[in-house]
């Protein structure tokens, strides 16, 4: 297939470079399972010849090579580090051996690498850490002074926000204090201001969800902090309050660092009526992310080589996405450098951020705010609603409970909704804490958070539904090839029914068990306490 015209501006079309495959050595796979069947061969072009040969076996291949390549590149596959460039390369050479045209779009990206905090004494450890937005850059080593902390349950923390708490603060030394009452920008300022060459900022230990690591924003209170600032968990700023500590921090200056999306098209009969599928591709620096999101991108890998033979009556794109993680850059570097008339042909965009979360509600993206109304200022363009009907239909054909998720625009939808394309999505949950109403419903554990190891070092293999990744890979597959078809219902753009006799029944409807909204990961910091 040609290039299409529209995607020149900042696209570099793939060529595989012998240093390129020197550098990656895992190889892009066809799933046992459909080999087996002969799905590599034949034209899935019903729902039921789809589905059965878009297998969780085949997804968990796809989430086992982005393993292997966080393992070989410090746990990660953060955007602006090799794990993510070899993402890249992996995705490229599987879209590629599927038969897909494959481009790159690339972006300006700012790279911030991984803060550092060690303890030297009276103990040595490394604590899980990162800088706050706003913080200077530095590699301090001193002596860490307690500033007004408050320990133990239900404190009332007020360190580092009145000047008076500093009295007799050694200079040069490393404050430490404690989140509560104030903003972080006041307790940096204040920490500059009395002389510290750098700032640990710990949780409060108040409560048990101001226990783990807090990472923020210094702006706008701390906008003139130069020193660097870092973050703790309670547990590791309860060990650097003893007597004697002394700390190492580093945080290093930002680098540019330009990095790409990866577009892949398959060219339909109607080319002027685009359907958009994307994920983000990019992991944090604290982990693997083989959940957030290697779920959703190995499940559009699994669908793609299974549609690969199909020929569509609308051109398919899926995306994978960059710098997600450090916000929602690659999406809306692309979206927003389409003209006009590239914009028009977008029919829908399909979002699929986390759909394998091991402790996980099913979750539609509520365009019809049936659940949840948008925060203010989210629109919600005409034809979404249709797009949550759809796999609110697929969820009660397969007999599976599902709830709303509020349409937040937090992931990489919002520059879709923000020029008008209809949007739609599917999410299993990240932070918040699943009740025990959905525990008697979805099973799992009431009281933990819906993915535990939810950006964190943990997010591994093993962290992922099964039930949850296969079910979710079959409702994208069928969302795709139902407006692969047609998108009538959408942007009423007629095209063909889907062969076979498959039938939609109406929607079971929410099981309104949601309480929190099942909000998706937030890109934004707090600033403050």
């Amino acid at each position: 297939m040609s290039q299409r015209a529209g995607l020149s501006r900042r696209v570099i079309v793939y060529a595989a470079a012998a240093s390129t495959a020197a550098a990656l050595t895992i190889v892009p796979l066809s799933a046992a399972s459909a080999a087996s069947a002969g799905c590599d061969a034949r034209n899935n072009n019903t729902y039921q010849k789809l589905l059965e040969c878009v297998t969780v076996d085949g997804v968990r291949e796809h989430q086992a090579a982005f393993q292997a390549i966080a393992d070989a590149n410090d746990g990660n596959r953060a955007a602006g580090t090799t794990g993510y460039t070899q993402s890249v390369e992996y995705v490229v050479e599987t879209m590629e051996a599927a038969g897909w045209t494959v481009t790159l779009d690339e972006f300006d990206f700012l790279y911030t690498p991984a803060a550092v905090l060690e303890q030297l004494t009276p103990l040595s450890a490394s604590y899980e850490t990162g800088a706050f937005t706003g913080s200077g850059n530095g590699d301090v080593t001193g002596s860490v002074t307690a500033v007004d902390l408050a320990l133990g349950a239900g404190n009332a923390s007020t360190s580092g926000c009145d000047v008076a708490d500093f009295a007799g603060f050694p200079a040069g030394d490393i404050a430490l204090v404690q989140r509560g009452t104030c903003s972080f920008g006041i307790k940096a300022s204040n920490a500059q201001a009395a002389g510290a060459t750098a700032v640990i900022i710990f949780n409060q230990g108040n409560t048990p969800d101001r226990e783990g690591l807090i990472v923020g924003t210094l702006l706008p209170d701390g906008a003139g902090v130069t020193i660097p600032v870092v973050g703790g968990s309670y547990g590791d700023g309860v060990a650097l309050s003893q007597a004697g500590s002394t700390a190492h921090i580093q945080v290093d200056p930002p680098e540019n660092r330009p990095q790409v999306n990866v577009l892949a098209e398959l060219k339909g009969t109607n080319d002027d009526n685009v359907v958009m599928a994307g994920a983000h591709l990019d992991s944090v620096q604290r982990g693997p992310g083989i959940n957030d999101n290697g779920s959703g991108s190995a499940a559009l890998l699994e669908i793609a080589q299974n549609m690969s033979k199909l020929k569509p009556q609308n051109t398919v794109r899926f995306a994978w996405w960059g710098a997600e993680e450090s916000g929602l850059l690659g999406s809306n570097a692309y979206v927003n450098g389409l003209p006009q008339e590239e914009l028009d042909r977008i029919a829908l965009y399909l979002n699929f951020d986390m759909i394998g979360s091991p402790n996980y509600v099913f979750m539609v993206y509520d365009g019809d705010e049936s659940g949840f109304p948008a925060p203010a200022g989210v629109p919600i363009p005409e034809g979404s609603i249709q797009i949550e009907d759809l796999f609110e239909s697929f969820y009660t054909k397969a007999g599976e409970p599902y709830d709303d998720a509020q349409f937040s625009g937090r992931s990489d939808y919002q520059a879709f909704i923000l020029n008008d394309i209809p949007s739609g999505g599917l999410f299993t949950g990240a932070e918040v804490v699943k009740t025990p109403e959905q525990e008697a419903i979805w099973g799992g554990t009431a009281g933990e958070q819906y993915d535990p190891c939810y950006h964190l070092a943990c997010d591994t293999y093993d962290n992922n539904s099964l039930h949850a990744l296969d079910v979710n890979s079959d409702a994208v597959a069928a969302a795709v090839l139902t407006y692969a078809y047609s998108t009538e219902t959408v942007n009423g753009v007629k095209g063909k029914k889907v062969p076979g006799n498959w039938t939609w029944p109406e929607p079971a409807g929410p099981v309104g068990s949601n309480s929190g909204g099942g909000y998706e990961h937030d890109h934004d910091h707090d600033d403050v306490e």
